[in-house]
């Protein structure tokens, strides 16, 4: 697979999606697809949804016909995927419940363990079960981190990109085409959810997303140390990571209830300290990209996997305890609405 494949597979989806990205978003409107205003969402308009299934086709397609099914790993993360995006797509129509998302979030991560993709963690029986759980949580990690226009979008296409270089330095070429594909559909629909955002990739977008981050990292170190691992899988899905660890901690201390949607996470306490919206995407997307950047050097081992690994868990764990300065809560801890998983937007 030459280099001038994979550009043609990404330049195919970067069109795919820009173009798509609109007339999925009218067609939205008219089904009442749509995000409104309300609760703690800045948003003064319905916002159309449907943008995710845009992401989701101009990474497949181009995909699919430069790759085809012969990885059989990769096929199955991306079948999954699919069939993770169609869930969020279900509840982008009408909410489910969290027992049947995380059902099927189960499902397709067993699926795409079974057919090979395994971080070796404690080499033992329980890596298998400890996987399904990873991609399970990162999946919705990033489903939480689309809470800002432009934030995941561009978190997306700058980490994808760097995650797609690590594909090929550890000769994975087929996830390294998934990934480009990915980046650059991520980024032809950027120009429709900068702020202000004409249209939302919604639940199927953003767990289409997490899904192919966590599956992806997975894949690029299976068969490897536990440095490496934990390298790995932390440096490539840092943004979403710290953000969960974050609005997790702070709910914890307020006492309010871990689910309950939000304006408390890292891209609003960002703004609190005098960021704008897209200032406060760029600043995220520079994060996924540096760790990203990180990652790969890691990978062309230049540098030692364990004092990355030994590095990005003291960087977690300090990201995670800064941001609690920022106060985000009314004194009164009131509750804006019932605790949920799904924090629909802003």
């Amino acid at each position: 697979m030459n280099g001038v494949t994979v550009l043609g597979a990404g330049v195919a989806a970067l069109l795919l999606t820009a173009v798509s990205t609109r007339p999925l978003g009218r067609l939205a409107l008219r089904w009442g697809i749509t995000d409104h205003p309300g609760g703690y969402k800045t948003h003064e308009r319905p916002i159309p949804y449907l943008g995710g299934v845009a992401i989701m086709l101009g990474t497949i397609v181009p995909f699919a016909a430069v790759v085809g099914l012969d990885d059989v790993r990769v096929t199955a993360i991306v079948l999954a995927a699919a069939a993770v995006a169609f869930l969020g797509l279900v509840d982008d129509f009408s909410p489910l419940s969290l027992l049947i998302r995380l059902a099927v979030e189960v499902v397709a991560a067993t699926g795409v363990v079974v057919g090979g993709v395994q971080a070796s963690l404690t080499e033992s029986w329980a890596d298998g079960p400890l996987t399904v759980l990873w991609i399970v949580v990162i999946t919705n990690s990033f489903n939480l981190l689309d809470n800002m226009d432009g934030a995941l979008g561009a978190i997306s296409a700058a980490g994808a990109a760097c995650l797609a270089g690590t594909a090929f330095v550890c000769a994975q070429p087929a996830a390294g085409v998934l990934l480009v594909t990915l980046a650059l559909a991520s980024l032809g629909f950027l120009p429709h959810n900068w702020a202000p955002a004409k249209v939302f990739m919604g639940d199927s977008g953003s767990l289409f997303i997490g899904f192919v981050f966590a599956c992806s990292s997975t894949l690029l170190v299976t068969g490897k140390g536990t440095g490496a691992v934990i390298a790995g899988l932390l440096l490539s899905t840092f943004v979403a990571t710290v953000d969960t660890g974050v609005v997790l901690l702070s709910r914890q201390l307020a006492g309010r209830p871990l689910l309950q949607g939000g304006n408390d996470h890292m891209s609003h306490r960002l703004r609190r300290i005098g960021l704008g919206t897209r200032a406060t995407a760029a600043v995220l997307a520079l994060m996924a990209a540096l760790t990203g950047v990180l990652g790969l050097a890691t990978a062309l081992n230049w540098i030692s996997p364990l004092t990355v690994a030994v590095a990005a868990v003291g960087a977690v764990l300090i990201l995670i305890g800064l941001p609690q300065r920022v106060r985000v809560y009314s004194s009164d801890r009131a509750r804006s609405r019932p605790a949920t998983i799904l924090e629909r937007r802003r």
